[in-house]
């Protein structure tokens, strides 16, 4: 017979839920060892805040949610969420499993059928619809099952009543009976209670078998054409984001109309262990950029990347607009700029003038970035240090062209500490005449698209506050274009005039600053190429070696100086061995 509401009417809106969220996630290690599974998002909204509001949505009037595992992260984001229904956690000290969850909560309950769902399910199955079809037949049980044949335990006879429960494929089940997959989602009279004993551990299952023998029923509700996934690993994880993502990412690009079948395309990365793809719908593409599930609570190079683009797009640099992002997730969908670098523009042009002028735009560009990108620049963004700082150079561009290029790719004993008292000084000449600013820290022709003959600049998740000194460095010795001195002596010049269109700087230092931030970017790209090309397999970058030793060579005999005379000695052995091996 059917359960009524008041009047003897069913009463939908009666009902109550509970979200089991207390499991350690252990399938889901190492990133459960800091955040617990029901917090995963997805486009930064946790799943346990989707699976509350679908609850809300079908009509449910009060939650509650077990906790265990890092459970004062769930009760903090419970209570400071404001939902419009009454939602409140309960902390199991010793988990008591999914019957003795339930049991655990019996004051909670009322005489109503009540839900029950798992915190680690992202699906759209229609929960009111669940909650009508369980009022509407006599079995104190609704499973909700759906045909998944990795996970098809539950047998279920022709009448759709549950007949039993076991392994995939594991024993015989009685004739007529199929096999389908629970989903986490069920509905129980009060009276259950009854069956499942207090202050112990106790599986649901085991209460299911009572009443399946007891003749009492458990009714199965068998759910088609809807979108159902549990989080279990990160695989399954990160494939809910993509599939829940995507589409939502295709509709902001285009609004008017929805995404048809969506297509995927690797591309080639560079020295970044980032994935990046191309996804296709239609006539539609947008770029994803996948920095992997973040591995710790520090700022990692996804938040980086995501608050940079915003900050410099406000300021009105021609940076890629981002559609949608999930920090935790580590998935970035943003706008297609094409595929043409300012490396291959470079190709085509041979002639000074023409680099010049190719050059220029990209220059005005720069120096708006600095200046403009500097204004309420929140140091918290950066990835790594707040601003371009001793402590970096140090050990981010001195000790890493010591152990990456010198030590790893040229096999040479050389002592970082008999290096130090240069490096230091180096470090010091660099701030010391640095003109401040906003600075990309990889600002070269690989990192600079073009797009209707503007540059779009790219890859700024490495951005903070330094000497902007050090992206005129980055650009103008790239390796990557090999620009002629007399190109790069009239760029630099040209930069100079756009500074002093905006604030008065004195050239003298600036170049000063300008040579010494050669020296250390010059370092950092012989430490990532030795990296790259030693560790990470990635020989392309070989190619780029010998120019960038070359350039080195050069500026620390700038003008016939001899400044860090042990460094110089020890690039002169690198240049012979390059010139004659």
């Amino acid at each position: 017979m059917a359960r009524t509401g008041c009047g003897g009417a069913p009463n939908e809106h009666a009902m109550k839920a509970m979200i089991l969220a207390a499991g350690f996630g252990t399938r889901l290690l190492p990133y459960t060892g800091f955040r617990p599974k029901a917090l995963f998002t997805i486009a930064d909204q946790p799943i346990l805040d989707l699976m509350i509001r679908q609850l809300v949505a079908a009509g449910c009037h009060a939650i509650v949610v077990n906790t265990h595992h890092l459970h004062d992260q769930i009760e903090a984001f419970v209570a400071r969420s404001g939902y419009t229904i009454p939602v409140q956690t309960r902390f199991e000290k010793v988990i008591r499993g999914t019957g003795g969850a339930v049991k655990n909560v019996a004051d909670f309950w009322d005489d109503q059928p009540f839900m029950v769902v798992n915190s680690d399910i992202v699906t759209d199955i229609d929960l009111a619809a669940v909650y009508r079809f369980h009022r509407q037949h006599p079995q104190p049980v609704t499973l909700v099952l759906h045909d998944a044949p990795e996970f098809n335990t539950v047998a279920v006879d022709s009448e759709d009543l549950v007949t039993g429960f076991g392994e995939p494929g594991a024993g015989a089940h009685p004739p007529n009976s199929r096999l389908l997959a629970f989903t986490g989602i069920q509905v129980l009279d009060s009276e259950v209670l009854d069956l499942i004993p207090p202050d112990a551990f106790h599986s649901s299952i085991d209460t299911y078998r009572t009443l399946i023998a007891e003749e009492r029923g458990v009714k199965a509700f068998i759910a088609s054409g809807h979108y159902w996934t549990d989080i279990g690993t990160p695989e399954r994880y990160r494939q809910a984001v993509y599939d829940k993502m995507t589409p939502r990412a295709f509709a902001r690009v285009l609004p008017d109309r929805p995404p048809g079948p969506i297509g995927r395309e690797l591309l080639a990365g560079d020295g970044s262990d980032r994935l990046w793809y191309r996804l296709k719908s239609g006539p539609s593409s947008l770029i994803l950029a996948d920095h992997g599930i973040r591995t710790d609570t520090h700022t990692a190079e996804v938040d980086a990347f995501v608050a940079i683009d915003r900050h410099l797009r406000a300021a009105g640099i021609d940076v890629p607009q981002i559609y949608l992002s999930d920090r935790f997730a580590g998935l970035v969908y943003l706008e297609d700029i094409g595929d043409e670098h300012l490396q291959e523009a470079v190709r085509r042009t041979s002639r000074s003038e023409e680099l010049v002028a190719c050059y220029r735009p990209i220059i005005r560009q720069l120096v708006k970035m600095a200046f403009s990108g500097a204004e309420n620049f929140n140091p918290t963004w950066a990835y790594q240090t707040p601003s371009y700082s001793r402590e970096l150079i140090l050990e981010k561009e001195c000790r890493y062209f010591v152990e990456a290029f010198l030590t790893t790719y040229l096999g040479r004993k050389v002592s970082f500490a008999n290096l130090a008292g240069e490096f230091a000084r180096l470090a010091d000449r660099a701030l010391a005449f640095g003109v401040n600013g906003f600075m990309h820290r990889d600002f070269q022709s690989r990192n600079i698209m073009i797009r209707n003959g503007t540059g779009v600049i790219i890859d700024f998740q490495g951005g903070r506050l330094g000497p902007i000194q050090y992206d005129l460095a980055s650009l103008l010795i790239d390796p990557y274009v090999d620009l002629p001195q007399i190109v790069e002596d009239q760029l630099l010049a040209y930069c100079l005039h756009q500074i002093d269109l905006i604030k008065s700087v004195d050239p003298h230092r600036f170049r000063k600053g300008y040579h010494y931030c050669c020296l250390t970017r010059n370092l950092q790209i012989l430490g990532a190429f030795g990296h790259l090309s030693k560790v990470k397999g990635k020989t392309q970058f070989e190619a780029y070696i010998p120019t960038a030793v070359r350039g080195l060579h050069r500026r620390l005999n700038r003008d016939g100086e001899n400044e860090f005379p042990q460094l110089n000695a020890i690039t002169s052995e690198v240049v012979d061995g390059f010139r004659h091996g």
